[in-house]
């Protein structure tokens, strides 16, 4: 069983049984099987069949169970009668002081970022920076600590952000009409692939913080729906979806990939196959959960948060 006290089962056609003690996962070459004692939270993502004594056994123990549609969208939560620890959850998430998780938010997603801009320095041996660009990016980041508002945390992380997306830019053959990170729709073909990549990232990120009982609305630096999605994938990005599609885009992207309409990029069947291979090997599920363990404690204890990548 995971260290964490959730477990996810995605993909299609897997049953999922149970006795009075142990969850057993049968798979088409496996069987898993975990001590019920150890779920508080099963997550699951797509369709497979699940017995009612399963449901009951588990819910027995006080567990919750969470039904996400094949894309990790969240559909509707079993949750044992009576039970509203999650509304005690989300009243703590609520009051912790924003401003101290908005800092190391952005701070991480500064480094994560000049990281992989160094990165295809070193493997094309090239520059990407223009003067002062890369000091600028570390001064904010260390300044980033000695910010009072949140909106002042908020608008030098898109500044930032827009400097990274520019920066790797350079590196983009210049026909694809890339320059900049753009709000949907987007018009060219590197975009697209972004949009695509975050958007899996996204779901796999909500279904974690689903399993930890935390709000995904209740975001620490965004607003809105998905706002705590958003702030947890921040400084995901760069390694986990940035690198594949920049990648694609320098090496094998081809014109015969997409196809641009007026104010509109298709990304075509094959490439959107090719990305989600890509994207299933380089998103770190294990990571994604370490971090929002480490968020859920943080909350919970008022203890340090800390991003480690």
């Amino acid at each position: 069983m995971t260290e964490y006290p959730w477990l996810s089962v995605s993909g299609f056609g897997t049953h999922i049984k149970s006795t009075q003690t142990k969850l057993i996962i049968q798979k088409k070459n496996s069987v898993e099987e975990y001590p019920l004692d150890l779920i508080k939270n099963l997550l699951v993502i797509g369709g497979h069949t699940i017995s009612s004594s399963t449901i009951t056994n588990l819910v027995k123990k006080g567990a919750y169970i969470s039904f996400f549609e094949p894309d990790c969208t969240p559909i509707g939560i079993i949750r044992p009668f009576g039970d509203k620890s999650d509304t005690e959850i989300h009243r703590i998430q609520e009051a912790v002081p924003h401003h101290r998780y908005a800092t190391a938010i952005a701070q991480a997603a500064i480094k994560s970022r000049l990281f992989a801009i160094e990165h295809v320095q070193e493997m094309q041996n090239s520059t990407l920076f223009y003067e002062g660009e890369q000091q600028f990016l570390h001064t904010s980041e260390q300044e980033l600590q000695y910010l009072i508002k949140l909106d002042e945390i908020r608008r030098l992380h898109r500044l930032t952000a827009d400097m990274y997306y520019e920066i790797m830019s350079r590196n983009i053959p210049p026909d694809f009409g890339y320059r900049r990170r753009t709000t949907r729709p987007q018009s060219d073909p590197v975009n697209a692939m972004l949009s695509f990549g975050y958007a899996m990232l996204f779901g796999n990120c909500c279904v974690s913080l689903i399993g930890a009982r935390l709000d995904p609305d209740s975001g620490l630096m965004y607003e809105g729906k998905g706002s705590l999605v958003q702030d947890l994938i921040e400084p995901l990005k760069a390694d986990m979806i940035d690198r594949v599609v920049y990648q694609v885009a320098r090496e094998s992207l081809s014109n015969s990939d997409f196809e641009q309409i007026p104010g509109r990029c298709m990304l075509s069947d094959d490439l959107i196959h090719l990305l989600i291979g890509y994207f299933h090997s380089s998103i770190d599920n294990k990571k994604i959960d370490e971090l929002v363990y480490t968020l859920y404690h943080a909350i919970m204890n008022t203890s340090e948060f800390i991003i480690r990548y």
